[in-house]
C-alpha cells in the first residue's frame, strides 16, 4: 500500500536536503512547487494529509479582495487583482471567471448605487480583466434570479471574480505532485517533533503518525508553513517572529443545488459580514460564518448550522426551507490571520488575508502567516527570493514552475479523446464533459490515462455513483497521489465527500473495490478506520457494508 509514500519516507532521513518544509497547505506546497522546480533539494512533510486544514476548507473563490475596499486596503486589492488575473491566465481549465450576483437589503450600511461605485473601481483595479460590473434595480435582481427573496431589495450590482472549478485541496496537492515530479520528497502523516540548529544544518525530528517510526531530518533551510499551526511550532523551535496568527472560523454546508445559474449570490448576512450562495456542480455551497476562536481545532455547531439557515431562508425565495437534514455535508476551517505582536481580539473589518513571511537570515529560518490562495504563485515566488537570499543555490531561478501544460501537450490530449469519443463516456450523473475535467484535474498524465482506457474500457466505469470518478483514475490516485486514508481520497484528492451524502458513500457497490485498488491488502482495514470514522454522523442501515 502508497508504495510512493513508504519509499519517500526512507529517503527523507538520507543525505542533507538544502530545504526542508513543514507544512502541506497551499503555503507549503507553493513552496514546494517553486524551490524543486528551480533545482533546489527539499523535503516536505505535513503532520496530517496535505492541503488537511484550512487549504481544504475555504469557499473555492479565487478572488480579488473587494471586501478590503472598504478598510482602504487599496494596495492589497491592487495587488490581489493582479494576482488574481495572473492565476487565471496561468491555470485557465481552473480558475475560471464567475459572475456575482449582490442584493442590498434596505437599511444597509450603504446605499447601493454607492457599492456599484466600488465595483467598478475594483474592476479598474483588476485591469480591466473580467466582465464589466452593471447596475441592478430589484426587479431586475430578481428577473435575472428568481430564487432571491427580493422583498426588502433596494437594488444590487453583477460584477466577476473567480473560483476553483475543482476543490480547494485538490488545487493545493497539484502543486504538492508537481514538486514531485521535479524531485521533492514529500510524505503526508509525518510530524515534526521539534528542529535544532547544529553549526549550519537544521536537524529535525520526524515521526511517521502510521507507523510510529522516528527518524531525523537534515535540512540548510528550515521553512515553517505549518498553517494555523506555526506559532506552536515556532515556540517548539525556539524561534521568534514579529508576526503570531488570530484564528477566524469559517463554515460551509453543502445542499443539493437551490438554483441552475452558474453565479455566486452575494449578500450581507444579517451581521452584516458577506454570505455567499456558491455553485459546486449538482451542489450548492451556502455560508460563511466569520467566528474568533482561540484553536484551530474548530467544529461546526448548532449555532453556526442555524446562523446558515437562518440566513439562506431569510435571502432566498425557496419553495421549502432549508433544514439541517437537507444538508450532505459540512465544511468547517480557521482562517489564521496575521498580524504583530500576541494575542488580543480581533478588528475582522481591519484585519485581512493577506500573508507576511518573518525570516531569521542569521538561523535560516522562516515563517509563512496568513494568505489567500489568490496570492499563493507570489508566496512561491518570494519563498524562492528569500532561499536564494539564504545563500542556497537556484540552479534554474528562471524557470517558470507554475501553470498548465503548453498548447502542444493540450492540443495532443484533445485530438486523442477526441478521436476515441471519450466525451460520450461521461457518466449521467456528470454535468462536465470527461475531456475538459481529465485535462483539468491531470494534466499530462491524462494522455496515459486516456489509453489505459483504450487498452481497457472496463477502466472508465465509474465505481461510486454520483462522484463522477472512473476507476482509471482511482488506479492513477493510488500509484500517484499518496493517498494514505480513504479519506484523503474522498475529501481532499475528490470532492466525493462534499457532493456525497456518507450513507450513500458507505452502500456504494464500488466502494469496496476503489478500497481495494487505493490500499491492496489493508484494503479492508482501511475501509473499516473509515466506517469507524463516520459511524457517529451516519445512520445504522449503512452499516450493511461492514
Amino acid at each position: 500500500m502508497n508504495n510512493l509514500r513508504k519509499s519517500n519516507i526512507r529517503k527523507l532521513p538520507k543525505g542533507t536536503f538544502d530545504t526542508l518544509i513543514i507544512g502541506g497547505g497551499i503555503n507549503g506546497a507553493v513552496a514546494a512547487a517553486a524551490l524543486a522546480a528551480k533545482g533546489v533539494k527539499v523535503a516536505l512533510i505535513d503532520k496530517g494529509d496535505f492541503a488537511g486544514f484550512t487549504s481544504s476548507n475555504s469557499s473555492n473563490l479565487a478572488w480579488g479582495g473587494i471586501k478590503y475596499l472598504e478598510s482602504y486596503e487599496y494596495a492589497l486589492v491592487n495587488k490581489l487583482c493582479k494576482s488574481r488575473n495572473h492565476l487565471m491566465r496561468s491555470y485557465p481549465s481552473t480558475v475560471k471567471e464567475i459572475r456575482f450576483l449582490t442584493s442590498i437589503q434596505k437599511g444597509f450600511r450603504f446605499p447601493p448605487l454607492f457599492i456599484y461605485m466600488g465595483t467598478l473601481l475594483y474592476w479598474v483595479m483588476g485591469r480591466l480583466f473580467t466582465k464589466m460590473p452593471n447596475y441592478l434595480t430589484g426587479g431586475k435582481i430578481k428577473s435575472l434570479e428568481s430564487v432571491i427573496n427580493t422583498q426588502n431589495v433596494v437594488g444590487g450590482f453583477e460584477y466577476s471574480d473567480a473560483y476553483l472549478q475543482d476543490n480547494d485541496a485538490r488545487f493545493v496537492f497539484n502543486f504538492i505532485r508537481s514538486s514531485m515530479s521535479y524531485g521533492c520528497i514529500a510524505a503526508n502523516y509525518v510530524e515534526s517533533l521539534g528542529s535544532s540548529k547544529n553549526g549550519d544544518l537544521w536537524t529535525t525530528k520526524a515521526k511517521d503518525a502510521i507507523t510510529g517510526e522516528e527518524f531525523e531530518i537534515t535540512s540548510k533551510v528550515l521553512i515553517n508553513a505549518a498553517g494555523p499551526f506555526v506559532d506552536p511550532l515556532n515556540e517548539l523551535n525556539k524561534e521568534q517572529t514579529e508576526h503570531h496568527h488570530v484564528f477566524s472560523k469559517g463554515i460551509h454546508l453543502i445542499v443539493d443545488r437551490v438554483t441552475d445559474s452558474n453565479k455566486v449570490l452575494t449578500f450581507f448576512a444579517d451581521d452584516g459580514r458577506l454570505f455567499f450562495v456558491i455553485p459546486m456542480g449538482p451542489k450548492t455551497c451556502i455560508g460563511t460564518t466569520d467566528t474568533q476562536v482561540e484553536s484551530p481545532y474548530a467544529h461546526v455547531t448548532e449555532a453556526d448550522r442555524q446562523f446558515v439557515l437562518d440566513n439562506v431562508n431569510a435571502l432566498l425565495a425557496l419553495d421549502k426551507p432549508l433544514t439541517k437534514e437537507d444538508v450532505i455535508a459540512e465544511r468547517c476551517g480557521v482562517r489564521p490571520l496575521a498580524i504583530k505582536g500576541t494575542g488580543g481580539k480581533a478588528d475582522w473589518v481591519q484585519l485581512s488575508r493577506k500573508h507576511a513571511i518573518d525570516q531569521n537570515p542569521e538561523h535560516k529560518y522562516m515563517s509563512i502567516f496568513g494568505g489567500k490562495l489568490t496570492d499563493c504563485i507570489n508566496v512561491g515566488d518570494e519563498v524562492a527570493g528569500i532561499v536564494k537570499d539564504f545563500g542556497i543555490e537556484l540552479p534554474y531561478a528562471d524557470f517558470k514552475w507554475y501553470g498548465e501544460p503548453d498548447d502542444t501537450v493540450r492540443d495532443e490530449f484533445f485530438h486523442r479523446a477526441k478521436l476515441m469519443d471519450f466525451d460520450a463516456l461521461t457518466p449521467a450523473t456528470s454535468s462536465e464533459p470527461l475531456t475538459s475535467r481529465f485535462w483539468r484535474r491531470y494534466g499530462r498524465n491524462a494522455i496515459n490515462m486516456l489509453e489505459a482506457i483504450r487498452e481497457n474500457p472496463a477502466k472508465a466505469e465509474l465505481l461510486i455513483e454520483s462522484s463522477e470518478y472512473l476507476r482509471v483514475e482511482i488506479e492513477h490516485a493510488a500509484q500517484r497521489e499518496m493517498v494514505t486514508k480513504l479519506e484523503d481520497f474522498l475529501r481532499r484528492r475528490s470532492k466525493i465527500s462534499l457532493v456525497v451524502r456518507q450513507e450513500d458513500i458507505l452502500a456504494a457497490p464500488g466502494l469496496r473495490e476503489a478500497c481495494e485498488i487505493l490500499f491492496g491488502d489493508e484494503a479492508e482495514a482501511k475501509l473499516q478506520e473509515y466506517i469507524t470514522s463516520v459511524r457517529k454522523d451516519v445512520s445504522p442501515a449503512t452499516d450493511v457494508i461492514a
